[in-house]
């Protein structure tokens, strides 16, 4: 099946009386409040999930653990999100979507407040598990949100948007996060994020606009999720774009993990503003999300996804300069590829799977979950083994096997229905 096949298939779908859906559209209101909403939800999930990452070297001296082990701060969280987004999926077929996002959005924020008064490493941890598992009523129900009420000939664009704001959300926790700590140290600093988190949370709330299309499911039927979550599997092309979610993202936050240790280390030495700053490359990822999406409407949706993981598997690569501008333009080619990779590849989810497309999506937002926290913490051990030169070797693997994911998928995706 072409891509344009898929997008007309997304497009027929019906409402129950057979009438045409009532979509949001380029250049209402509603439309521009939902993409504000959206970005502003994009914004609050990835600062508040990624600011610790900077601090990960401080965190290794404040709790004399190890570089691995301070990887926990993250990687808890994103394992926890990557469970909780499978049972967001399932509860938010019996409940709003805009409540379960708005609760979670709050929630999350107070729990990054609770953060910077955390009296030891352990509960430290406690509470970013917590805020993780938190989070997941957010992501898969985002997407599922935007293929439901979303005209589906702007679909990709409107998805690259809300991508463009999960990268200013995560630029802005890290870089943000770096600059508070550099001044008034690390608590204060994820006291500040936790607020600028509960402000973003109520913005989303008073634009968001209920859902139109949205069918709510009486009760809790277990068989029903299970039987839509098999069915999205057994869909050939679907589980191929999955591990591509799961590599890209391990080698993503693999390199975000560790290069700060590098960074802060002879010969380098920065400190922990210039290592913030570093973050600021994210504004390359807000605009390649928004032009993959474009792209992908207009060239093709896996053309762009392939040239996507082939420029994070170069910015990988080019990181094993030891000539700092040369490893920041890796950084800046890593992300780039990266935010265009996942905005092509989670608009392909909602165009590839049939009907329940929020828990398409939380199976897509799962592998990616898992993908960081597995491969995140065990981009340490690589560390530990060999250096930097090891971490490369082990994100431009993942690679290698995102691209040959992605071919299989386009294959597999043009066969005749």
């Amino acid at each position: 099946m072409s891509d344009s096949a898929i997008q007309d298939v997304a497009g027929l779908q019906t409402t129950e009386g057979n009438h045409r859906e009532n979509y949001l559209t380029r250049g209402t209101g509603a439309y521009r409040r939902a993409s504000l909403a959206l970005f502003l939800s994009g914004f609050a999930t990835f600062s508040l999930l990624y600011c610790v990452q900077p601090l990960l070297p401080i965190f290794s001296q404040e709790f004399a653990v190890s570089p691995a082990e301070s990887s926990l701060a993250l990687s808890l969280s994103t394992g926890f999100l990557a469970i909780a987004i499978v049972c967001a999926a399932a509860v938010s077929e019996g409940l709003s979507r805009r409540s379960l996002m708005s609760i979670s959005l709050v929630g999350a924020a107070l729990l990054t407040i609770a953060t910077a008064f955390a009296p030891n490493w352990h509960l430290m941890l406690v509470i970013r598990a917590l805020q993780g598992f938190v989070l997941g009523g957010v992501p898969a129900v985002a997407m599922a949100y935007l293929a439901e009420e979303i005209d589906p000939r702007g679909l990709g664009a409107t998805m690259g948007l809300y991508v463009g704001g999960t990268a200013f959300g995560g630029m802005s926790g890290r870089v943000l996060t770096g600059i508070f700590a550099e001044y008034l140290s690390w608590r204060p600093a994820l006291f500040l994020i936790g607020a600028i988190g509960l402000a973003a949370a109520i913005g989303f709330i008073a634009l968001l606009p209920p859902s139109r299309n949205f069918v709510r499911r009486a009760g809790f039927d277990p068989q029903f999720h299970l039987k839509a979550w098999f069915g999205h599997l057994s869909n050939p092309a679907l589980p191929f774009i999955f591990a591509i979610a799961f590599f890209a993202m391990g080698s993503f936050v693999t390199i975000y993990n560790y290069a700060g240790f590098r960074l802060v280390a002879p010969p380098y030495e920065l400190n922990q503003t210039e290592l913030g700053l570093i973050f600021t490359v994210y504004l390359f990822g807000i605009g390649a999300s928004s032009v993959g999406g474009i792209l992908g409407d207009r060239l093709g949706h896996f053309t762009v996804l392939l040239g996507g993981i082939v420029i994070i598997a170069a910015g990988c690569a080019l990181t094993l300069s030891a000539s700092l501008p040369l490893i920041i333009l890796g950084i800046i080619l890593l992300t780039s590829g990266f935010f265009m990779s996942h905005s092509v590849a989670s608009g392909l989810v909602g165009k590839l799977a049939a009907g329940t497309k929020g828990h398409a999506s939380s199976l897509y937002m799962l592998a990616y979950y898992v993908g960081s926290s597995v491969m995140g913490s065990a981009g340490g051990w690589f560390w530990a083994m060999g250096g930097w030169a090891a971490v490369v070797i082990f994100t431009v693997t993942m690679m290698a096997f995102a691209l040959l994911s992605a071919l299989a998928a386009r294959r597999l995706a043009r066969r005749p229905s």
